[in-house]
């Protein structure tokens, strides 16, 4: 079978030579709880610092000394020290120290750049009697020095460490998981071909997934630890001890599905088909799908497909709330799934580095759902007795049920329903189809009756589009469900209603646009058939 006839579920199948799923790019907060609040910096300046008044002034001696010790380090380690110019590109300062380096662990260079943070000021209270007029401090958005600190790790790779010159001295950690994943082959000796970031090709795949598996949170900890202890602090070891040490919360986690084709030509195909067939995958009711979250007018989201085009290969962005999943051509070698969490409570999860294994299965889970429903819209095609089984009476265990017909609204409202539980893992009840079934047929709610959904329920049930959960009053839509509903409702849409107003005289004309695709349709549908009876 030629390739340009293959479906994605087979390009997915028979064209991947190497698929690996990897935490990507993570970027983690170190700060001190302690001090994230007026009263704990209060507190701190007053006990810990012996200060009679907690003040701005009072944190100047601890930052001249953290600065101080900074370019100490620099000083003593011969690490060079640059300032990053405004609208400079970091990574492309980085590069050279990184490649001089070759790979040997320590720090290649400190920068600085001016950013915004979160710092204390002083300000003055304002009661009635002049006792009351004493300095206080107040959280506000201030322009501090940061200091990056550029290093290259024997077990993680390249890294940064970015500490705030200011109290109360918060930190960012970056690395990729893909750089630890190649230095860890290393170690073992198991032979690699690198795809910038990301694997080309390996020896042993089943070893790399289980390395990509063990990068551990225990690991990561381990990692920002050693290099605190390694690099200039603000506090003192007695202070650690007496509380004031970092913890790691994720500030952005970025979730990688890599799957290598054995051509260019199949993933440009994959992705000609995917984006065709998926330009509504950002609204909401897919979007409820891929993450597996429940999406309602509340819900704080601009849902959107976005398809970006660099050059000739595009990219699809689905959005969700603060993140997003990204689906890329890689070097024109392979297929990036990509999902990236911004803000754990999107999906109900703390954002302490423990709650990473959670979002490591919503991740890796988000891009699989991806892939499913590209894969199920692109081949959702039925036979001709699938579609006389819907289409006409069926006689079910004794159990006579009317048929569902295609053109039928209400059956089109069904199926559409259907689209959006399918991959619901815990499915769903009476009361959750009335509610989404409702506004598809212009009605409210309460306006279908538990009856009507009874009926619905059992006429899709004994045609096989659904099946009930043992011991439950909850429902699932079946696989052969899934595929009627998809061809339904896309062909009903795409063709059936577009169709008849361009045969019917009495509608408005159709645009240009529409005429010229639907004379496309009929040519290629004409030189199918003409091909097909050439073949036989």
């Amino acid at each position: 079978m030629s390739i340009t006839q293959t479906s994605l579920a087979e390009i997915l199948r028979k064209h991947v030579t190497l698929e690996v799923e990897s935490i990507d790019r993570m970027y983690l907060n170190v700060y001190i709880a302690r001090l994230q609040r007026e009263s704990g910096a209060s507190w701190f300046l007053k006990q810990q610092r012996k200060y009679p008044v907690a003040s701005s002034a009072a944190m100047a001696p601890i930052s001249r000394a953290f600065v101080e010790g900074i370019e100490g380090f620099a000083q003593k380690y011969q690490v060079p020290m640059l300032t990053f110019g405004k609208g400079q590109r970091k990574d492309d300062v980085v590069a050279p120290y990184v490649k001089r380096a070759d790979g040997r662990e320590g720090i290649v260079l400190i920068g600085k750049a001016q950013e915004k943070t979160t710092a204390f000021r002083t300000t003055k209270g304002h009661g009635p009697r002049s006792q009351d007029r004493y300095p206080r401090l107040y959280r506000t958005t201030v322009m501090v020095n940061q200091y990056y600190f550029y290093g290259i790790d024997q077990d993680f790779g390249p890294f940064f460490l970015k500490f705030s010159s200011y109290f109360p001295y918060t930190a960012k950690f970056c690395f990729n998981g893909h750089e630890y994943l190649k230095r860890q082959l290393a170690k073992v000796r198991i032979a690699y071909e690198e795809l910038a970031n990301g694997i080309l090709s390996c020896a042993d795949p089943a070893r790399l997934q289980a390395l990509a598996d063990g990068l551990s949170v225990e690991k990561i900890e381990a990692l920002i630890r050693k290099w605190l202890a390694r690099l200039p602090q603000p506090f003192t070891a007695a202070e650690r001890e007496a509380g004031y040490d970092y913890e790691i919360s994720i500030l952005q986690a970025e979730f990688a599905l890599t799957q290598v084709l054995d051509r260019p030509q199949t993933g440009r195909l994959f992705f000609e088909a995917a984006i065709r067939e998926n330009l509504d995958l950002g609204r909401p009711a897919e979007v409820q799908l891929i993450f597996e979250r429940r999406v309602t007018r509340a819900t704080p989201s601009r849902f959107r497909t976005r398809i970006i085009t660099e050059g000739v290969t595009p990219a699809l962005h689905v959005d969700y709330k603060h993140s997003r999943i990204k689906q890329y051509h890689k070097e024109g070698r392979a297929l990036r799934t990509e999902t990236t969490i911004n803000d754990t409570r999107d999906f109900y999860i703390g954002k302490r580095l423990k709650n990473l294994p959670a979002l490591r299965q919503i991740g890796f889970q988000a891009n699989r759902r991806l892939l499913h429903v590209q894969s199920i819209s692109h081949d959702c095609l039925l036979g001709e007795d699938a579609f006389q089984q819907v289409n006409q009476p069926q006689t079910v265990s004794g159990q006579r049920v009317a048929a569902m017909h295609f053109t039928d609204p209400r059956v089109q409202a069904l199926l559409s329903a259907l689209v959006a539980f399918r991959l619901l893992p815990q499915g769903f009840a009476n009361h959750e189809l009335r509610v989404l079934l409702a506004p598809l047929l212009g009605l409210a709610p309460d306006q279908l009756t538990p009856g009507q959904m009874t009926y619905h329920l059992r006429r899709l049930r004994l045609h096989g589009l659904i099946q009930r959960i043992p011991k439950t009053h909850r429902y699932q839509v079946t696989e052969f469900g899934w595929r009627v509903a998809f061809f339904f409702t896309r062909t009903y849409t795409r063709i059936i209603r577009p169709g008849l107003a361009y045969i019917l005289p009495q509608v408005s004309p159709m645009s240009n646009l529409l005429r010229l695709r639907f004379d496309l349709l009929d040519r290629a549908m004409n030189d199918w058939i003409a091909q097909a009876n050439l073949t036989s």
